[in-house]
């Protein structure tokens, strides 16, 4: 699979089988993912990567949780403005209306919208997971690096054959993550992310992008 084709097939993909995904696989992915730029080769990310038993236990602790109703962990950091100006406040309310809609749960039906949601806390199946910290004493740019690491990895996911699900819902739920991984005091929990071999019988519409015009602007003539 070349570059290209890992970019353009790399999605959120929301069902997974129960099929476990190789250790070599993972060990790969990640060693090489340690190449993923940073400003003066900071490398502030911090992975655990969690399977089998201490996996299903978080799965459980966050069951729980949900099936109790109890209320969400303080969020360490904020996710979207509290005010989204145009265009992004068009493209969430897209997203959510074909994420949603592709589940026949119409706008109005919190309580359908919620059930959805909880399966990020079930990795929507997956027989892995990866849970991405940062130390929180780091700025916005290691925040910036930390992206890039991610991707790094989701693409190399891709060429294993395997998908991904980057997932700052579990930011809310940090304390059971916590509770499972002990990670120390000094850091922040950005996002997990679902890892395995794609459901297909799992439908979800891929979504779309906006067209080239609205986010590159290309200055000069021919090169």
């Amino acid at each position: 699979m070349n570059v290209y084709e890992a970019v353009t097939s790399r999605r959120a993909v929301r069902g997974f089988t129960d099929r476990p995904v190789p250790a070599e696989a993972l060990e790969r992915v990640l060693s090489a993912a340690a190449w993923a730029p940073s400003g003066s080769n900071l490398q502030p990310w911090r992975s655990y990567v969690v399977t089998g038993g201490p996996l299903a236990e978080l799965k459980a602790r966050a069951a729980k949780r949900v099936a109790a109703g109890d209320a969400w962990d303080e969020r360490e950091y904020e996710m979207y403005p509290p005010v989204l100006k145009s265009p992004y406040r068009e493209r969430r309310a897209a997203f959510g209306e074909q994420r949603y809609g592709a589940l026949g749960i119409p706008r109005d039906d919190i309580e359908a919208r919620q059930r959805a949601a909880a399966e990020n806390w079930d990795c929507f199946g997956a027989p892995a997971a990866l849970f991405c910290y940062i130390d929180r004493d780091l700025g916005p740019a290691q925040w910036s690096d930390l992206g890039m690491y991610l991707q790094t990895v989701m693409l190399l996911l891709r060429a294993e054959g395997l998908h991904s699900c980057a997932q700052m819902a579990w930011s809310v739920y940090r304390k059971t993550v916590a509770d499972v991984l002990s990670p120390p005091d000094d850091l922040i929990l950005f996002c997990g992310m679902s890892i395995g071999y794609e459901d297909s019988s799992v439908r979800h519409p891929r979504t779309g992008r906006a067209p080239l015009a609205e986010t590159v602007t290309f200055v000069g003539g021919p090169v």
